[in-house]
C-alpha cells in the first residue's frame, strides 16, 4: 500500500510539471502566470495544506483589473474541475474559501457569479469520486461535504447581503449588524435566520470518517470552517434575540416558522459538538435557543387559549342572534296564520276588477 502510494505521489508530480510546461506554451504570458500560481497552490506532491505564500500568490491577482480576476477563478475552476485527485480537489476548494475569507471584492464577486447561469450546486462535486486507494475513497466525501458547505456559504452571503465570513465583516457585525438587525422586518428576519440555519446543517452533515481529521490537510479545512461556524453563530443569536422580542406580533404562520427553524438548528447541536471537539460550544447561543422555544411555545398556548374564548364567546353571541331571530320569525308567522274564512287575519278582502280596453 505504501508503494502505491509513493507511485501515486510520482505521477501526480509528473503531470504537475507536465501541466506547467503545457501552460506556459499554450496561454498568453498574461494569463500564463495566473495558472502557473494556480497549479503551484493545489499540487499533487504533498497531503499538506497550500503554505500562506501560495494561497497569497492567488489573492493577488484580485487587486488589479476585472480581466484577470475573471481568469484567476477561471485557472482555479478549470483545474478543480479537470481534477480527479482528492488532495488536489481538496486544495482547489481550500483556496477557494481562503477567496471568500481573505480576497478583494473583485475576486469575490468573480466567484460568486461563476458560472454565469448562477445555481446552488455551481462547484459540481456531488459526484466526485477518488478510488485511487482507500484514503482517497474515504477523502473524496470530505471533498464533497468542503464544495456544499462553501456553496452555501456564499448563497448566506446573498442572503444577509454581505461575506459573513470575511475578517472584515466580522467586525462589521460588531459596529453596525445590530442596527442592521432592529431595523428588518420580522419576515427578513425568519429568511435570515433560515438560510443560516441551513448553513449549520450543511456543516454538521460532516463525514463519518471524522478519524481523517488527523491529516494535515482535513484538519486546516475544518479549523477554516470552525471559524465560518463561530460567525454563523454570532448572527444567529442576533437574529434569535431579536425575533424573541417581537414573539407578540407575530402570525401563527411565523411562529410556527421560527420554531421549526430552533429546532432543526437543535437537531445539528451533538454533529456539531463531535466535528469540532467540544470547540464553538457557545452556551449562550444554545441557552438563548431553549429560552426562546419556551416561549414560543407559551405564547402558542396563550394564543391557542385566547381564539378558544373568542370562539366561545362568539359561538354564544351567535347563539343568542339566532335565538332572536327565531322568536321574530315566530311572531311573523302568527301574524300570517288563514282564517277559517279563507281569508288573511288583519287584510280585508278586496275585489279584483278587470276593465278592457276599447
Amino acid at each position: 500500500m505504501g508503494h502505491l502510494k509513493r507511485l501515486r505521489i510520482f505521477i501526480g508530480f509528473l503531470k504537475d510539471k507536465a501541466s506547467l510546461i503545457k501552460t506556459t506554451f499554450s496561454t498568453k504570458r498574461q494569463t500564463a502566470s495566473i495558472r502557473h500560481a494556480v497549479l503551484r497552490a493545489t499540487s499533487h506532491r504533498t497531503s499538506t495544506p497550500p503554505s500562506n505564500k501560495r494561497i497569497a500568490a492567488v489573492l493577488s491577482f484580485g487587486h488589479g483589473s476585472r480581466t484577470r480576476a475573471s481568469a484567476c477563478i477561471q485557472a482555479l475552476m478549470d483545474r478543480l474541475h479537470a481534477t480527479r485527485n482528492a488532495f488536489v480537489a481538496l486544495k482547489c476548494l481550500f483556496t477557494i474559501h481562503h477567496i471568500i475569507t481573505r480576497g478583494s471584492f473583485i475576486l469575490k464577486d468573480q466567484l460568486s457569479i461563476y458560472p454565469s447561469y448562477g445555481g446552488r450546486n455551481f462547484l459540481n462535486l456531488s459526484m466526485f469520486r477518488d478510488s485511487s486507494d482507500p484514503e482517497t475513497w474515504e477523502l473524496s466525501s470530505w471533498v464533497r461535504w468542503y464544495a456544499c458547505v462553501l456553496e452555501r456559504n456564499l448563497t448566506v452571503s446573498r442572503v444577509v447581503g454581505y461575506y459573513f465570513s470575511s475578517p472584515k465583516s466580522s467586525k462589521k457585525m460588531n459596529d453596525d449588524n445590530e442596527e442592521k438587525v432592529l431595523a428588518l422586518l420580522s419576515s427578513d428576519l425568519l429568511r435570515e435566520l433560515d438560510a443560516l440555519v441551513g448553513s449549520v446543517e450543511e456543516i454538521s452533515d460532516v463525514p463519518s470518517s471524522l478519524n481523517l481529521q488527523r491529516n494535515n490537510l482535513v484538519h486546516e479545512v475544518v479549523r477554516l470552517v470552525g471559524e465560518d461556524y463561530r460567525l454563523i453563530q454570532h448572527e444567529i443569536f442576533l437574529r434569535v434575540g431579536e425575533l424573541g422580542e417581537r414573539l407578540i406580533s407575530l402570525s401563527r404562520e411565523e411562529l410556527t416558522q421560527f420554531l421549526d427553524t430552533l429546532k432543526r438548528l437543535e437537531d445539528c447541536k451533538d454533529r456539531l459538538l463531535r466535528l469540532f471537539v467540544n470547540r464553538y460550544k457557545n452556551h449562550g447561543l444554545w441557552n438563548s435557543i431553549h429560552e426562546t422555544t419556551t416561549k414560543i411555545m407559551v405564547v402558542a398556548v396563550n394564543e391557542n387559549v385566547k381564539e378558544k374564548a373568542l370562539m366561545k364567546i362568539w359561538r354564544r353571541d351567535k347563539s343568542s342572534e339566532l335565538s332572536g331571530i327565531g322568536e321574530r320569525f315566530s311572531e311573523f308567522g302568527q301574524s300570517l296564520q288563514l282564517t277559517s274564512s279563507d281569508t288573511w287575519l288583519g287584510l280585508d278582502r278586496v275585489p279584483l276588477s278587470l276593465s278592457t280596453a276599447r
